[in-house]
């Protein structure tokens, strides 16, 4: 931390404001990050989405006015901002309960994807700090955990800690998250620096209210996934490759989706002989594909993969896979939140068969982004590491379009990477995504599809409009 202070001062972007208005914004930020914190839940949607939207636009205009002599204290403004609701237990999500059930059953020596919570607190064996009180505060307790080993990790510490507090297993896992937060920031200043990209975008995900919500407030991993992967990033431009492998391994084993970027290190990690840019475009694919350098891609891969089983491993068992991917294919196959091509089609085929068809639609959009993500590796044509952020900000938006289910969180991917690239559509999905809360308020659970369609509507409408403008013109939001 102190040496990223050192280049910013360096770079004259540590001077604090003089006037008063940055301080006091800062201050009404704080406050009101503080009063949702301790005091708005997840049906509370008025004041939620008030409060949100006073801080989206506060931090709107904050990118847009700020300085890059001023970017240091926003800097620490966001960090203060994180660690104010580290100490908060979560309020708009109630994952943290599985979180502490997973955490009792990896300190008392039960693999955590051995268990159905149900099977488990009705026939046994009875595990100490598993009880009733906690399995009725589950929100999934007929599905086996879906979490992978750094989470597990996380979990156990927490609950090793604080076996019989739910508060203090809450804050050291905040506590984890946050300092990933800080890894991310320093990151993110530093990929910026060494693409000589303006350094205030770092205020697009540091200044983020989802972002800081969501990881720091609710406790999503998101949070420890970015930061693996952005250091796999930083370590991989600078040359170290092995570190980089671990690090993408670490990526994955906080959450699975960076296995969809795989594809996109590939030709980047060298090729044997230069691209030739004449020719037709399928003699140009095979020429990618003919001069990738495989001994380097093996090397690094075998490692990543190595690393990936060591930390599953202590979770490996006969029926580990089964019940996993159980879980998995039931959240293609079962859950539903805030989509936009699932329900297109579930409603084509209400209209032609008279129900819900996400058991054959969810694996079949599953294969959609698969193959998307294939053929955007095959054709991809600009392969330095500075172009990879846009390909991954392809891949996770393909991911993320295709998916039955889209909660405002899953949105940190495309915001950290978005701000390498000249798109912001992904900020204004990250201020629009929090209107869909509105499902939650209502006596019973139900989703609002207005306001989905209004959500995706503009977002797509942003993205065709800065897709339409050009490589070379200057972002929506700068």
């Amino acid at each position: 931390m102190m040496g990223l202070i050192a280049q910013l001062r360096e770079r004259k972007a540590w001077a604090f404001p003089v006037g008063g208005t940055s301080w006091i914004l800062a201050l009404l930020m704080l406050a009101a990050l503080l009063y949702l914190g301790v005091e708005v839940g997840q049906s509370d949607f008025t004041p939620l989405i008030s409060i949100y939207s006073f801080l989206f636009l506060a931090y709107l205009w904050v990118f847009r006015t700020t300085k890059e002599k001023d970017l240091g204290f926003w800097l620490l403004v966001a960090v203060i901002l994180r660690l104010s609701l580290v100490f908060l237990f979560p309020l708009l999500s109630d994952d943290v309960y599985r979180f502490i059930w997973d955490g009792q059953l990896v300190i008392n020596g039960y693999n955590p994807f051995n268990y159905l919570p149900t099977t488990l607190i009705n026939e046994g064996p009875a595990v100490p700090g598993l009880d009733w009180e906690l399995y009725e505060a589950l929100n999934s307790p007929d599905y086996f955990t879906i979490y992978p080993p750094i989470a597990q990790a996380t979990f156990a510490v927490a609950t090793f800690l604080f076996p019989n507090s739910l508060y203090g297993a809450a804050i050291v896992m905040k506590l984890f998250l946050f300092a990933f937060e800080l890894g991310s920031l320093i990151l993110i200043v530093q990929l910026l620096l060494h693409w000589n990209l303006p350094l205030k975008n770092s205020l697009l995900y540091a200044l983020n209210p989802l972002i800081i919500i969501e990881v720091c407030g609710n406790l999503h991993y998101e949070g420890a996934m970015v930061f693996f992967l952005l250091l796999s990033i930083w370590l991989v431009v600078k040359g170290r490759y092995w570190f980089s492998s671990a690090m993408l391994a670490f990526s994955v084993a906080s959450k699975l989706l960076p296995l969809m970027f795989f594809p996109f290190w590939v030709k980047r990690l060298g090729t044997r002989l230069p691209q030739k840019e004449n020719g037709g475009l399928l003699q140009q694919l095979w020429q990618s594909i003919l001069f990738i350098d495989f001994k380097r891609n093996l090397l690094y891969f075998l490692l990543c993969f190595t690393i990936l089983l060591a930390l599953f491993f202590p979770l490996l068992n006969g029926v580990f896979v089964q019940n996993f991917g159980d879980s998995i294919g039931l959240y293609f196959q079962k859950f539903e939140f805030n989509a936009s091509v699932y329900y297109l089609l579930r409603w084509v085929g209400y209209q032609t068969k008279g129900y819900n068809l996400i058991a054959t639609i969810g694996p079949r959009l599953a294969l959609g982004t698969f193959t998307g993500i294939i053929l955007l590796f095959l054709w991809e044509r600009k392969v330095d590491w500075k172009s990879l952020p846009v390909k991954l900000l392809w891949a996770i938006c393909l991911y993320l379009l295709f998916t039955t289910t889209v909660h405002p969180w899953y949105t940190s991917l495309p915001i950290v990477l978005c701000l390498f690239t000249r798109f912001r559509f992904p900020i204004l999905w990250s201020g629009l995504i929090y209107f869909t809360y509105i499902n939650y308020s209502y006596p019973t659970y139900q989703e609002n599809l207005t306001v989905v369609a209004l959500e995706y509507s503009l977002v797509f409408g942003m993205f065709l409009l800065e897709l339409i403008r050009g490589r070379n013109a200057k972002p929506l939001l700068s």
